[in-house]
């Protein structure tokens, strides 16, 4: 992987039902850091979701460069243009639905009823790729300033035949 990327798990997409072309980037908690690892990592996504706390407008653009940026507003977005991004958005691609939002215990609806194959959220700054309940769960991490003695992460996503499929990228920084 370019640019001082490793993924974690398998090297390519491989679950059942092999993923297809280029991932989804996923990043999240930026806090006003927009790290040139995780550009790196990002780069050749064909859309980037961003599960808030951004912190700074000027990485929304700089992730735009990249791809379509899809971004919700996390608990630090309370002024200017970031407060203005919604608490919630669902994402479609090739039939499947994810719902995005930053605080997952915010989360006020079942995923399952409403037809939603999984759910991507922040703002703990830990990483998750996890399956609950027959639905993806996926926390990118925190791609910002390294906190506690957490890794600096940022994921890529691509949709099944069977549902999803999530790799975590562990970034190494410079």
């Amino acid at each position: 992987m370019a640019g001082g990327a490793t993924l974690t798990g398998d090297e390519a997409p491989s679950s059942r039902g092999a993923a297809r072309g280029a991932p989804i980037g996923v990043i999240s908690d930026t806090h006003g850091l927009l790290r040139p690892e995780a550009l790196d990592a990002l780069a050749g996504c064909r859309r980037i979701l961003h599960a808030g706390d951004v912190g700074d407008p000027s990485i929304l653009d700089a992730l735009g460069e990249l791809a379509p940026v899809t971004a919700v507003r996390g608990n630090i977005d309370t002024a200017g243009p970031l407060a203005r991004l919604p608490l919630t958005e669902v994402i479609e691609e090739e039939g499947r639905l994810l719902y995005l939002i930053h605080i997952l215990a915010d989360l006020d609806l079942d995923l399952r009823a409403v037809g939603m194959d999984g759910v991507i959220h922040g703002h703990s700054h830990r990483p998750e790729v996890a399956t609950v309940g027959g639905l993806l769960h996926l926390n990118p991490g925190s791609a910002g300033p390294r906190r506690f003695d957490l890794p600096v992460t940022v994921a890529h996503l691509w949709p099944t035949e069977e549902g999803w499929h999530a790799e975590r990228i562990d970034l190494a920084i410079r």
